[in-house]
């Protein structure tokens, strides 16, 4: 019978799928284009929201100034996305920017590209569904005050659906994001048909006053203004995240997939491009206030707003001028803008875990990070990612411009480096390549990615200048701990191997001169008896009994039971005076070893095999103990000698038995 726990797994995750599974068709454009874009599109969810509220510090005429900022950093977008275009064909693999660091600039850089992947896959997560969140809020307004816990379940709900593995269907996840691009451009034509009319509605927002920060009373004038642009731009950076997915999975793409790459990274700026644009223009057409604290920033009339007023985001507000208040437009932008949401942590929950198993496989990351689990995923690596992003969640109260400052420091790293890496690898061309046509391609290339590279450290350096001192450097200790982390893994792995490769030293085939079996007893029952009988059967040199006398009267009923039954071992007892059990064993086997350095001693111990999971709390544990000090002992080996309970027999469906050492003289089973 299935135990409760393994039913349970067997409900959430379902069955184990068979190896074979992981071969899966390559993905056409027409499905990678959604797949991948995904987190670039979320994006467009809340990267106009926290342009604006940022603007919103300085005033209402600053909010004005909102489709410039969404424009620059749409022209910081398409010239990540052209140097990414040549990077694929020169890097089709599949490594990404971790890759291009690791090739063209070192070890150490691309440890640090891949922490600061890591940490802005949580990030996305964190972001991602705290902002989906806010949008179920605006659907249901009963629901304000809940958006941790929604966010939360959010979270559990994707962990669960990638722990089921590779039984995900690719149209279930393109579906969601095409049908959202597809309403939102529809939203935007509208729109701007509208305004073009003159029937632009107004935002629910449109009728409050936004109420400066004292900190910027003359608006963007003054270094203050130009430091308030700066992080306003460096704010709606955020719209740039995803981008880098395309790179990281050319090798699940068909043929050619470079080329198939590059035409992805395309239409996603294209597309991306548009809506950020097209948002950004009539949220200011149709007036939408948005601030970090409505309470504070907001007034109507000049006194306070309404105590039940509920800040809706921006997309949701534009549906509503748009579409009207309680509309089928309304809802169904709100309802796609979740999903795309939910498609763009999807997208995380499996670039998170491959990045990882990577990692491990090169020694990075523990490697327990490449296992797949039953339903061939990273299992080990979905559920850490989980955790971090649930962790994140409660931390900031699924709060998005709080998070928004940590996010964008990762990925801006991940571009920088990638840029660098890429002029390296160009300049290996040009030292190879003689042919002058070839040369002046290369050269176009190179400084394509050298534009990219100015643009991206420029970018970098505003996240850090104007954010570190708004969370920012929670996201930088973050990237540093994981490169330590990492950076100290790999040396110790690489001591390991070299201290366990086969050549130099003592040989590890070299036999013993005798094997000198022991065996551990307690009191004496039929567990006893068959580690006797298994330990004769091996035929070693020497076998004896071993009773440490923590109990007299227990040693002298197990002594006259031995005689009694005729045992033909001969049986040791240790005294112990201070009823401990491991350090008069211990000293035995060294007194052993000493008299016969060059002897084997194999120590057998009798173990109780249980099926329910109390019955490892009424079981005293001190041979567990024994066995792992055993294991510091040069030349002794430890050999478990299990006997099934009753209560075993339940579990042996499963495979998932307990074992339980028979530890102390006073235990019975």
């Amino acid at each position: 019978m299935l135990s409760f726990l393994a039913a349970l797994k067997r409900i959430l995750v379902g069955r184990p799928f068979r190896t074979e599974k992981l071969k899966r068709a390559p993905l056409r454009k027409r499905l990678a284009l959604p797949i991948f874009s995904a987190s670039a599109f979320s994006s467009i969810a809340y990267a106009p929201d926290e342009v604006i509220l940022t603007l919103a510090l300085a005033g209402l005429s600053a909010m004005a100034f909102s489709p410039l900022i969404g424009l620059a950093v749409m022209v910081v977008m398409l010239v990540i996305i052209a140097s990414y275009r040549q990077s694929v064909k020169a890097y089709p693999s599949g490594g990404g920017d971790y890759e291009i660091a690791s090739v063209n600039l070192g070890p150490r850089a691309g440890t640090t590209v891949a922490a600061a992947l890591l940490v802005d896959f949580v990030l996305t997560v964190a972001v991602s569904i705290s902002s989906a969140s806010h949008y179920v809020v605006a659907a249901l307004p009963a629901l304000a005050g809940s958006q941790t816990w929604i966010a939360t379940g959010g979270v559990v709900v994707l962990t669960v659906l990638n722990l089921r593995g590779r039984g995900r269907s690719r149209l279930g996840t393109a579906a969601p994001v095409y049908l959202f691009v597809g309403v939102v451009l529809v939203m935007l034509a509208a729109g701007g048909i509208l305004a073009a009319t003159g029937n632009l509605g107004s935002a629910p927002s449109a009728g409050f006053d936004v109420v400066p920060d004292p900190q910027y009373p003359h608006g963007l004038t003054g270094l203050a203004g130009v430091l308030l642009v700066l992080r306003t731009f460096s704010t709606g950076s955020a719209a740039l995240t995803g981008v880098e997915v395309p790179i990281s999975n050319v090798h699940t793409l068909a043929a050619p997939k470079a080329r198939n790459a590059a035409s992805v990274l395309l239409l996603l700026g294209l597309i991306a491009g548009a809506l950020t644009l097209g948002t950004m223009y009539l949220a200011r057409a149709v007036k939408v206030h948005v601030v970090e604290d409505p309470a504070t920033g907001l007034q109507l009339n000049g006194g306070p707003i309404p105590a039940d007023y509920i800040q809706n985001p921006v997309l949701g507000q534009l549906a509503h001028a748009i579409f009207g208040a309680g509309s089928l437009g309304l809802y169904l932008v709100l309802a796609l803008t979740v999903a795309v949401l939910l498609m763009a942590s999807h997208t995380s929950f499996n670039s998170f875990p491959n990045l990882a198993s990577h990692l491990a496989t090169d020694g990075y990351l523990p490697r327990q990070l490449r296992t797949r689990g039953d339903r061939l995923g990273f299992s080990n690596g979905i559920l850490a990612l989980a955790i971090a992003a649930i962790v994140l969640i409660w931390v900031f109260e699924a709060h998005v411009p709080t998070l928004i400052q940590l996010y964008v420091v990762g990925v801006f790293v991940s571009f920088t480096l990638s840029q660098l890496g890429m002029i390296r690898h160009w300049g290996r061309e040009l030292a190879q390549t003689p042919d002058k046509r070839v040369r002046a391609r290369i050269h176009r290339s190179r400084l394509l990615n050298l534009v990219g590279l100015v643009l991206t450290a420029a970018v970098l350096v505003i996240v850090l200048g104007t954010r570190l001192v708004h969370g920012a450097w929670l996201a930088v200790l973050g990237i540093a701990v994981l490169f330590i982390m990492m950076d100290s893994l790999h040396r110790h792995y690489k001591q390991v191997d070299a201290e366990l490769s086969i050549g130099g030293g003592e040989s590890a085939t070299a036999l013993p001169a005798r094997v000198h079996a022991l065996v551990l007893v307690s009191t004496l029952r039929k567990p006893v008896l068959r580690a006797v009988a298994f330990a004769r059967a091996s035929r070693p040199s020497k076998l004896d009994a071993i009773v440490v006398d923590s109990d007299s009267e227990r040693t002298e009923a197990t002594l006259r039971e031995w005689e009694a039954l005729g045992i033909p071992v001969p049986i040791t007892v240790l005294a112990s005076p201070y009823r401990e059990i491991p350090a008069p064993l211990i000293e035995h086997i060294r007194s052993i070893k000493r008299d016969s350095p060059r002897d084997l001693i194999v120590v057998y111990i009798p173990e109780y095999v249980v099926g329910r999971w109390w019955e490892q709390l009424v079981h005293n544990q001190t041979a567990m103990r024994i066995k792992n000090r055993l294991h510091y002992e040069p030349g002794v080996v430890v050999a478990s000698v299990p006997w099934r309970l009753a209560s075993s027999e339940d579990s042996l469906a499963l495979g998932s038995p307990n074992t339980l050492p028979i530890s102390n003289p006073k235990e019975t089973p």
